[in-house]
């Protein structure tokens, strides 16, 4: 199986590539199924479904064409289905501030569900073999980073305060209830938190793997697009992901020459030519800006001609770097990290129980180490040409 991730700033045109891209897939004789993991959906509109008719049916994948689906993750069935006993806690803690039912129920949506709900149909998917290809039409950047980064956290979580909060609750339960407000969970609160990571075991090597998985960013010809297209560049590799394209959308076509464009053409110009060497091997991918409103089946074909061009496969495997690599050579061992755009005076390190920790502004990333590193500290880093090598010693 392939997954494919769209992802880059709001607004750029990620849901309308992503169709496309389902659609040429599914043209391709491939299972494919489009995801919304964007809590503002909109990719039945970019289908130009009738909300009449549709509405809510994206809880489930909805078939569109033969070897097409499309799901819109719908948080309140989620609930029902896999969130229940978190929900009814976190309701009932709300009620006793004196927020009514409805409103409570509206705040126990709390931040990730959506997401994570989105990971445990692609590992279902996954086990169940339904699909060939995965197109997972992302929120916005910042969102997007914590939707790769669940799958560690929660790990981290699971493995390190899981066992000792749930014990410590267990024994503490009786007498915290007569004297607390609020009744502490109950354990089917946290026998539902451990059917939750269950369901998601073994997704972040999914998300790992560059042979199931690929990042396909999304960028408009902009100053500030740009800029925030290269740092999540940086994030999804620290996130151990691979981006195999970057697409620069809505590019002024050639034929447009009236003078009123001339000052947009030009900077687009400039832009272009710094996304082709910022990105560098990476393939830059330029999709014009259409005449019209890219909406509905056809037009979501026409765009996928203009993407693909009728002779390339969207599901190709085209690179497979890792973003980090441990080696051992001449005696030392070696962390390499693919760090474009990062400067000396933003990184920080250091080691923490087994793991390296890498700061990037506000950015953290925790990176298990293998057992012959793990006794070892970081010790001297260089930062040269894109990559930063960094030496393990002893303590």
């Amino acid at each position: 199986m392939r997954i494919l991730l769209f992802s880059g700033k709001g607004g750029v045109g990620k849901t309308s590539l992503a169709a496309a891209t389902g659609l040429e897939l599914s043209r391709l004789g491939y299972r494919t199924l489009v995801m919304s993991v964007d809590p503002a959906h909109s990719l039945a509109d970019s289908f130009d479904l009738e909300s009449s008719l549709f509405h809510g049916k994206t809880g489930d994948p909805y078939v569109i064409q033969d070897k097409l689906s499309i799901h819109e993750v719908n948080i309140q069935k989620e609930i029902k289905r896999h969130w229940r006993e978190i929900s009814s806690y976190v309701t009932s803690v709300l009620r006793t501030t004196g927020i009514d039912a409805v409103e409570a129920e509206e705040l126990a949506i709390l931040p990730g569900m959506e997401e994570l709900s989105a990971m445990m149909y692609v590992n279902q998917f996954r086990r169940e073999d339904r699909y060939d290809v995965i197109v997972l039409d992302c929120a916005p950047t910042a969102e997007s980073i914590r939707f790769v980064s669940m799958p560690n956290t929660l790990e981290w979580y699971m493995k390190h305060i899981f066992p000792f909060q749930r014990g410590l609750l267990k024994a503490v339960r009786p007498l915290a209830n007569k004297l607390s407000p609020v009744e502490l969970p109950t354990d089917k609160y946290f026998a539902n938190i451990q059917d939750l990571f269950g369901r998601l075991e073994g997704i972040g090597e999914l998300l790992e793997d560059p042979q199931i998985t690929s990042v396909r960013l999304v960028t408009n010809p902009e100053r500030m697009v740009l800029r925030e297209t290269q740092r999540a560049f940086v994030y999804f590799s620290l996130h151990g992901l691979t981006v195999d394209g970057i697409i620069a959308n809505r590019v002024l076509p050639a034929a447009v020459t009236d003078e009123f464009f001339e000052e947009w053409r030009m900077s687009q110009r400039t832009i272009l030519s710094e996304i082709e060497s910022y990105f560098a091997p990476v393939p830059v991918k330029r999709v014009p800006l259409f005449t019209h409103e890219v909406m509905g089946r056809e037009r979501l074909e026409d765009l996928a001609r203009v993407m693909y061009d009728g002779t390339e496969d969207p599901a190709a495997v085209t690179r497979t770097e890792a973003p980090y690599t441990f080696t051992k050579e001449a005696g030392q061992y070696l962390v390499r990290l693919q760090l474009p755009f990062a400067v000396k005076g933003e990184i920080g390190l250091f080691k923490k129980g087994d793991e390296l920790v890498v700061e990037i502004g506000t950015l953290r990333r925790h990176i298990g180490l293998p057992t012959s590193m793990a006794a070892l500290s970081p010790g001297r880093a260089k930062l040269e040409n894109k990559v930063l090598t960094i030496e393990m010693k002893e303590a």
